[in-house]
């Protein structure tokens, strides 16, 4: 096989040039580095993570709401019911991924699947005769799809009781409400997850360097990648050589590509959103409740601010989590720094940015009512839900930190986009992933394609594998 990337040595050095460094210890390049450790063992791979572990940003269990996105519950992805073309594909690059894990499983290179994926079936609840007239017809048309086709519909209260009782226990019986619900969902410890893959590469000879912090992306005119930073815990300043850079460093992922000064970011710039979620182990509610319910997104707010009430299931522990509840911080990273936002900002990212501002005054009034709502409000919330809450029972705590994407737009000179987008530089030589939702579901579709794309002379050579790994692949 003729390949533009060499074997490296067991160890990097200064001098030494590595085959491949992803920058990020989330799911994302866990993911990536799994799949090349597989496609390729003899290739040297090399993980920096910041923190003192994988998984501690947006991956970790406790800062996603761990939900197997597949498009049966989330509505901000249908918001036609009569086109199920994004909830579809969504539902399709799920199935991608499960097959994904279970054939790691299958092959001994990660623990049982049941470790980090639990059946949990999916619901949408609504209330009122326009959002029920709404569910109604989106079930209609997602029920004609072979992947939806297990999906039911009701709007009798003790149907949607049998489902789910926390749902209509306490609740006025005139009020008109109606579910959907599909057995085939799934609840995911992403943190466990992503601690999987890592260990699968690095069994795999992959080396995972922790408390190394990123700060700089340079590239050489013979195309190899300088990577610098310093090693958090001993302040000692670090250095690596690398033919292939993939930037999977969540909300500083694009501090990060703005410093290799690829073109293919210029005009992006990010916007941070945090969120909150309450959460309760108290056995007896946890244990009347098996499922994970979407409810519609309040008028005018984004769509990534849809209630859910869920199921997790973190460490083999069950608990139960209501949200979101939109924060906002300059940080990029939950453990990052207030002045993260401000270094992303740029000479030609300013426009994109305040024409987001001026186009999006619906959210800013969202967020600052979020902001400004008390406890007593939030919980009010919940009880939309779960009639019957008692606060006592809950806490509330601080999940991850987002960076929603912002890119330039000839007609709007700036948009807001809530999907998930890899950004690669024209050569094939770095990568990166901008941007969240639906993305840790979906990683291991999204990072073949990545593959397919940055490595045209090895991909001929791994299609049959990646094949093997996901058969409804293409």
């Amino acid at each position: 096989m003729t390949s533009r990337i060499r074997s490296a040595n067991a160890s990097a050095t200064d001098d030494e040039v590595v085959d491949v460094v992803l920058v990020g210890g989330g799911i994302m390049s866990a993911t990536l580095g799994a799949l090349l450790s597989t496609l390729q063992p003899d290739w040297s791979i090399v993980l920096l993570e910041r923190l003192g572990a994988p998984a501690g940003e947006s991956s970790n269990a406790w800062c996603n709401a761990g939900t197997g996105h597949a498009g049966l519950c989330e509505l901000n992805y249908m918001p036609d019911p009569g086109d199920p073309t994004r909830a579809a594909d969504i539902g399709r690059q799920f199935g991608l991924s499960r097959q994904f894990w279970a054939a790691l499983v299958e092959s001994g290179a990660t623990a049982d699947s049941g470790a980090f994926v639990n059946a949990t079936p999916h619901m949408d609840v609504v209330f009122g005769d326009r959002d029920i007239a709404y569910l109604r017809e989106r079930f209609a048309t997602l029920r004609q799809l072979p992947m939806f086709s297990g999906m039911e519909f009701t709007e009798d209260p003790e149907t949607i009781r049998e489902w789910a009782p926390l749902l209509v226990d306490g609740r006025d019986p005139a009020e008109p409400m109606a579910a959907t619900r599909h057995p085939a969902g799934t609840d995911v410890d992403f943190g466990a997850l992503t601690d999987t893959l890592v260990a699968a590469m690095a069994n795999r000879g992959a080396r995972v360097r922790t408390h190394h912090e990123v700060t700089s992306l340079s590239r050489a005119d013979n195309g190899i990648w300088t990577v610098g930073g310093r090693d958090r815990s001993t302040r000692r300043r670090f250095r690596l050589r690398s033919r292939f850079v993939f930037v999977g460093a969540g909300g500083y992922a694009l501090k990060l590509l703005q410093k290799a000064r690829i073109p293919e970011v210029r005009g992006h710039a990010v916007f941070p959103l945090g969120a909150q979620f309450l959460r309760t182990d108290n056995p007896e509610v946890v244990g009347r409740h098996d499922v994970k319910v979407y409810g519609q997104a309040a008028l005018g707010a984004p769509p990534m601010s849809v209630p859910h009430l869920d199921r997790r299931i973190v460490d083999g522990q069950p608990s139960l989590m209501f949200g979101p509840y939109a924060t906002f911080s300059t940080k990029l990273l939950k453990h990052g720094r207030l002045r993260d936002l401000f270094t992303t900002i740029r000479f030609h990212n300013i426009a994109p940015l305040l024409a987001v501002g001026v186009q999006n005054l619906g959210l800013v009034r969202y967020l600052i009512g979020q902001l400004a709502a008390s406890r007593t409000r939030k919980f009010r919330e919940l009880t939309r839900f779960y009639p019957d809450a008692d606060p006592a029972d809950w806490e509330l705590i601080q999940a991850g930190q987002r960076a929603q994407l912002i890119k330039p737009d000839r007609r709007k000179i700036g948009v807001l986009t809530f999907g998930t987008e890899i950004v690669t530089g024209a050569d094939g030589t770095i990568a990166g992933l901008l941007g969240a939702s639906p993305g840790a579901s979906i990683a291991p579709p999204l990072m073949a394609d990545l593959l397919e794309q940055c490595f045209p002379a090895e991909y001929p050579w791994w299609r049959p594998t990646l094949q093997r790994l996901m058969p409804d692949r293409g």
